[in-house]
Order: C-alpha cells, then sequence, then structure tokens
C-alpha cells in the first residue's frame, strides 16, 4: 500500500472515530485516551462510563456485501483488543480485580450517521 493511500485511510478512520465519540458522548460515557498503541496492540477509544472503564473498537464499512462492520471483528482482533486493554490497565496500575471493565464496539455501516452501539460486544 502507498503511503498516500495509507495516511487517506488513517484520516478517514479518525473520521469515524471521531464520529462514535461523538455519538458516545451524548450517551454519557467520556473519553479518556484516544488511539492507545502498544506493541500487542491498538484500542480506538477508552472510556469511563459511570464507575467501568470502556475499551471500543469502531468499525465501518461501506456496505453489507461482506457482512458489515460487526462481523469484521474476527477472533483474532477481539484477542489483540484484549491484551492492549490488559497492558493499558498495567500501565495505568489499575487492578483489574477492582475495576470494572467492559470491551464495546460501535459499528458504522454505510452513512456516518448509521451508528450502532454495541454494549458487551466481546
Amino acid at each position: 500500500m502507498h503511503l498516500k493511500n495509507l495516511l487517506n485511510k488513517r484520516i478517514i478512520g479518525q473520521g469515524y472515530e471521531k464520529a462514535a465519540e461523538t455519538f458516545l458522548a451524548k450517551k454519557g460515557v467520556t473519553t479518556i485516551e484516544r488511539n492507545f498503541n502498544c506493541k500487542l496492540g491498538e484500542i480506538d477509544l477508552i472510556c469511563q462510563a459511570g464507575e467501568t472503564l470502556v475499551f471500543v473498537e469502531v468499525r465501518y464499512r461501506n456496505n453489507k456485501s461482506h457482512g458489515g462492520a460487526a462481523s469484521s471483528i474476527s477472533p483474532a482482533k477481539q484477542r489483540k483488543v484484549k491484551k492492549a486493554a490488559l497492558f493499558y490497565l498495567q500501565q495505568q496500575n489499575i487492578n483489574v480485580n477492582h475495576c470494572a471493565i467492559r470491551f464495546d464496539v460501535v459499528t458504522i455501516d454505510g452513512e456516518i450517521t448509521n451508528l450502532n452501539w454495541i454494549k458487551n460486544a466481546f
């Protein structure tokens, strides 16, 4: 993939992540961190919903010919997000046994206004 295409995909992805963040904020979910990266993976949004720390994966698909955005989250992707979340918790000195956590997904199929929030997705 050319660098220009990679940069364009990143900019487009950031737009969808911002739409998801705005959507969640209207639901009372506060963003703590965006695009957390570590050697184990990436987390699009890390949020706070009440007492719960929420790790959010944002997925977009232009059309549903390949199953839509929700079906694009493979078991391997789920494992990567979970490993990155555990790394984040360790880095922040948060004991997973004393903190409620959840893995959510915000999907966008087609139009950027067509958002679906899946709580406890995996």
